[in-house]
Formats: C-alpha cells, sequence, structure tokens
C-alpha cells in the first residue's frame, strides 16, 4: 500500500489524538491581537478555515503564500493551513529589506502576502496582488465552520519555498516537498526523542528552515508548542520556568544569551535535567558547550545541515559510550557535525581543493531551486547534493566541518552572502576593490569583516569604517552589515585575477582546526 506523506498528517494526528489539549501558547505581547492558548482542536479549525479563505480569494493549488512574520501562532497554523490544501507557503525572513522582500514576493510569484504588524509601515511599498496584515483575522480566516476544498495529498509537491543566501547576490528559492518535510520532521523527532510530554519554546525563527521542522514534528507527538516573540535571555529562562519548557532550537547567539543572563538569575536555574537545547548554524566553542551542561544543566545536542536539506543531516548526541568523559572531553566531541540522521548517507568530495567537499543523499534533500535549474543541476551533480561545506568523516563516522567552499557566512545562525555584501560597498564610491569574509566571533559564531582596497583618491580617515557599515546598512538588512573594515593596499589573488579568500581568511583563523566556528 502507498499512501502519500502530507504536512497535515502531523496536525490530523494531534486533532484525533490530543484534541483537547492546548497546542500553543501565542506570544502575549505582540502588535497583533494575540490568540492567547488555542488546543490542537481550534488549531485544526483554524488551519481550515485559512485554506477556505484561501479558496474564496482564487487560489489555486500550487499557489504561492508569502508570509514575513515574527514567531506567532498565525505563522504556525500556516504551515498547515497553506501548506495542507496544497498551496506554498513562503516564509519570508522579517529582518529583510523592503526591496529583498520585493524581490522574494516576484520571484516566487506569490498571489497573497501576509505581513506582520510591527512590519506594515516598513513594508508599506512592497507589491503583491493581494496582501493583508496579519492580525486582522477576518482577512486570514473564512468564516467559523467553513471548509476548504479537499486536495488529494502529492508528497512530491511543493509545501514551502524557503530562501536563503547562497553564492550569488540574489537569494534562491529551495523547494521543499511534503515528503521532505515529512522525512525531516520524523527523523528529527527520533533523533531528539520527543514526545507529548514535552513543551517546545520557539526561540528559533519559524522562517528559517520552517524551524528545523520542529513546528511539524512536535506537532505530531502533541507537545506543547509556547511562542516566543523576540530573543532574550532573560526572558528565555522565565518561559522555562512558568511553561515547563522541555525543549528549543537555537543558534549558538541564542546561548550565549541565555548563559549571560543566568549570571543575574536569582534563584536555581530552571530547567536542570530537563532542558535540551539543539544547536546549529556554526559549532560554537568548547567552553560554551561546556557551561550550558554544567551552569544551566540543559543537554546539549549538535546538528548540522542546510535549508537545502530540510534541513537536518547529521545529529550529535552525547552518547552512553562518553559517560566517563570530562565536560571537556565530551564537549570536544559534540562540537563535531554528529553522526549522520537516520536515511542520510554522507560523503567528500576529495577532488576539492583543500578539505573534501561535503556530498549527501536523503529524502531530504530539496526538489530544486525555483525557476532556477543549471543551480539545481549543479547542486544536484551526479545524484549527490553538493553541500558547499568543506569537512571530513571520521573513523566512527562522525562529520566534522573543517571550512566552507562557498561564499557564505553564517552569523548569529543567519546566512549572508558575502558576494552580496561586497555588492552593496562596491556601489560606496571610495571603494577600488573589496572581499567580505567572516572571522571568529564568540557571540555569533562568525562575524563580517569586509577588506577594502579604497580609490587612488580617497584615503582612510576616523570615519571611514563607520561610514561604509553605515552604508551597507542603508542598502542590505542590518545584519549582513560588516562589523568591521580594514583597508589594505591590495587583496590576494590568483594569475586570472581570482580573489583568494582562503589566503585572506587564513589569519584570523590561525591556531584552529576549523575554518568555521
Amino acid at each position: 500500500m502507498f499512501v502519500p506523506f502530507s504536512v497535515n498528517d502531523f496536525l490530523d494526528r494531534a486533532v484525533q489524538v490530543y484534541g483537547d489539549r492546548v497546542g500553543v501558547v501565542d506570544e502575549p505581547d505582540q502588535p497583533a491581537p494575540s490568540q492567547g492558548s488555542l488546543t490542537y482542536r481550534e488549531i485544526g479549525e483554524l488551519a481550515r478555515r485559512q485554506a477556505a479563505r484561501l479558496d474564496e480569494l482564487g487560489l489555486e493549488v500550487g499557489d504561492r503564500v508569502a508570509v514575513v512574520s515574527h514567531n506567532s501562532s498565525r505563522l504556525l497554523t500556516s504551515f498547515f493551513g497553506v501548506c495542507g490544501w496544497g498551496r506554498v507557503l513562503v516564509p519570508v525572513n522579517f529582518r529583510l529589506r523592503p526591496d529583498e522582500v520585493q524581490y522574494i514576493v516576484e520571484h516566487s510569484g506569490a498571489r497573497v502576502l501576509y505581513v506582520d504588524p510591527e512590519l506594515e509601515d516598513a513594508l508599506k511599498g512592497v507589491d503583491c496582488e493581494m496582501k493583508f496584515v496579519l492580525g486582522t483575522d477576518e482577512d486570514l480566516y473564512a468564516a467559523p465552520g467553513a471548509e476548504p476544498r479537499p486536495w488529494e495529498h502529492d508528497e512530491a509537491a511543493t509545501a514551502t519555498i524557503n530562501y536563503t543566501s547562497g553564492t550569488t547576490a540574489r537569494p534562491k528559492g529551495v523547494q521543499i516537498t511534503h515528503r521532505n518535510i515529512w522525512t525531516n520532521a520524523v527523523t528529527f523527532g527520533l533523533h531528539t526523542t520527543i514526545s507529548d510530554r514535552d513543551v517546545y519554546l520557539h526561540t528559533l525563527p519559524q522562517f528559517h528552515a520552517n524551524g528545523w521542522g520542529m513546528p511539524f514534528a512536535m506537532t505530531g507527538v502533541g507537545a506543547r508548542h509556547v511562542i516566543l516573540r523576540k530573543v532574550d535571555g532573560a526572558e528565555i529562562l522565565r518561559r522555562v520556568r512558568d511553561k515547563g519548557v522541555t525543549m528549543m532550537c537555537a543558534a549558538p547567539a541564542v546561548a550565549a544569551a541565555v548563559l549571560d543572563a543566568a549570571q543575574t538569575w536569582e534563584g536555581e536555574i530552571p530547567g536542570r535535567d530537563r532542558v535540551r537545547i539543539v544547536m546549529a548554524g556554526a559549532p560554537p566553542p568548547t567552553k560554551t558547550v561546556v557551561r550550558v551542561q554544567e551552569e544551566l544543566g540543559w543537554e546539549f545536542i549538535q546538528i548540522y545541515g542546510l535549508t537545502e536539506t530540510s534541513p537536518v543531516l547529521t545529529v550529535n548526541r552525547s552518547r552512553e559510550e562518553w559517560d566517563d568523559l570530562s565536560a571537556e572531553e565530551r564537549a570536544v566531541r559534540l562540537t563535531r557535525a554528529g553522526a549522520p540522521a537516520l536515511g542520510v548517507t554522507l560523503r567528500t568530495d576529495e577532488s576539492a581543493e583543500g578539505s573534501g567537499e561535503v556530498l549527501a543523499r536523503s529524502n531530504v534533500v530539496l526538489e530544486g531551486y525555483w525557476e532556477q535549474p543549471e543551480e539545481t543541476a549543479k547542486a544536484l551533480e551526479g545524484g549527490w547534493f553538493h553541500t558547499g561545506d568543506g569537512g571530513f568523516i571520521g573513523e566512527d563516522g562522525y562529520l566534522t566541518i573543517a571550512d566552507r567552499k562557498k561564499d557564505v557566512i553564517i552569523t548569529g545562525g543567519e546566512n549572508v552572502s558575502s558576494i552580496e555584501v561586497e555588492d552593496a560597498l562596491f556601489s560606496h564610491p571610495a571603494v577600488a576593490e573589496v572581499a567580505v569574509i567572516g572571522v571568529p566571533s564568540e557571540k555569533w559564531g562568525e562575524t563580517i569583516k569586509a577588506l577594502v582596497v579604497l580609490s587612488a583618491d580617497a584615503e582612510p580617515g576616523p570615519d571611514t569604517e563607520a561610514d561604509l557599515i553605515r552604508w551597507c546598512k542603508e542598502r542590505l538588512a542590518g545584519y549582513k552589515a560588516p562589523t568591521s573594515v580594514e583597508f589594505r593596499d591590495e587583496l590576494a589573488r590568483t594569475a586570472t585575477g581570482k580573489l583568494q579568500k582562503f589566503k585572506l581568511r587564513a589569519p584570523y583563523w590561525e591556531g584552529r582546526d576549523r575554518q568555521v566556528n
């Protein structure tokens, strides 16, 4: 028997088995009216009403619906209300500039755009066929009791298009299918041992690789979602204490914020021997892992993946064989990317320059890049997904990421295309040459540094660095701007004129085993 997978399998089970249980606690402090606590039966009803409203608007199967929002219960419900009846959700990074959002809306061909009320004024100039503000629920949902047109499940259909910064200045739209989502959610949940006793705190942006699949996995097992709109270390500790949180996913910068807040926290740190924190984006320093385990008493789990892989490729969780090791020795093992998740096959392409490029095969690998067949063919060449990351696989099967082959900087868990930042700096009249690289940062994992050669008629002054950073912030989302600028007389290039970024990065990473942090 063959029964096609659908994202609604997760919600359908939650409604049937846990209908009267509180499924989500919405963020109380937000510009839209909070939806408060919703049972899974109510979540299911809202998803059906949202799908029915899209019917009323004339959307067909396969039509795209973009949403620019902070974490919210309305966004959580949209993963089902949009995708579960055959439409395609396009979750957009709320930190992007209006012109970047406009590009994604146009490139994806979205017919509907939902905007968080906090962003309504900033995105006023972004055009879409139909545009609504989240929180104005008569625009989001059909009348109570409305039922959507049925959709015959197609697991090969695109469920979401997630835009990610890559090796080109423009972001690429990653097509994730229902099968991708289903496989990722189930295997991620298996490796992190989720259950109906879990309370999941949404510290990770839900737009980011579909919240790594946890909106689906946690729903499927009947766990409780607790929405956190904006990251704050002390507030995370309060939610852990007050809501009984047992699990969260986060970039290393979030762990750093919690550790900082713990220094002035009064009383016992909440969640000791109960909370699992799953980290990705870049491996944190070993001492951060030790502090999470000893100062917070939380379990640390490391994963590795990409938006293109739904995203989980590897999982690194402490195992019985490591129980007698010291905290530092365990931390060294835990900062590796990890062992392949169930159903994932990894190898390295040793023909690549430096450490071998990591290649992957799995049911979590993307269908393709939206409207970019050449990029798709390149990424899936030879029947393997080419990650763009360099690494090696140890005798125990664990993957270590050593460097990044493609020009992407991961800062605070967000991908930044170095080419995009270089383009912005090149537009400044005083800049003759520029190379943007990632350098180590204890707080952000990596931070963005611009190496600049000024034009012949320009001299660096006391305000030139600040001027160039401000110039970038006026043209890009703030997190993409360099945090520092270094002026050079020349930049290392090959005989053919190509920048040798590995040589430019080398001094900043000296003494480190890996060229990522």
